[in-house]
């Protein structure tokens, strides 16, 4: 039987937050990983400005990237078990960037500056 796509049934904006966060959780330069619980934590989260942000090495709409600065968002990611409170930044989870938003590379374009 194939895997439930979003089994936590997260909303749209925490789906393109986690997306967005797994992106920059890949991002060498801009996280720093726990080998021991393969948590990573971001170190700090990009802001819009314009009409876009800039996440790792892509542009993503700033509507799109809205939850980055939605407290809500967060805690329901956090009561979900995909993001750790830190001390430092946001720390997804090893649940948090294994989990499947099936938004892959949807609204991430590269970046032209």
């Amino acid at each position: 039987m194939a895997a439930k796509k979003n089994p936590l049934k997260l909303n749209k904006l925490q789906l393109r937050t986690l997306a967005l966060s797994q992106v920059l959780a890949n991002e060498p330069n801009l996280s720093v990983r726990n080998e021991e619980s393969g948590a990573v934590t971001i170190r700090h989260l990009p802001h819009a400005h314009g009409d876009h942000v800039h996440v790792g090495p892509f542009v993503v709409s700033a509507k799109d990237a809205s939850g980055f600065s939605n407290p809500a968002v967060w805690v329901a990611l956090k009561r979900k078990g995909l993001v750790i409170d830190g001390d430092f930044g946001v720390t997804l989870s090893a649940e948090g960037l294994a989990y499947d938003t099936g938004l892959g590379e949807k609204f991430i374009a590269p970046s032209d500056h």
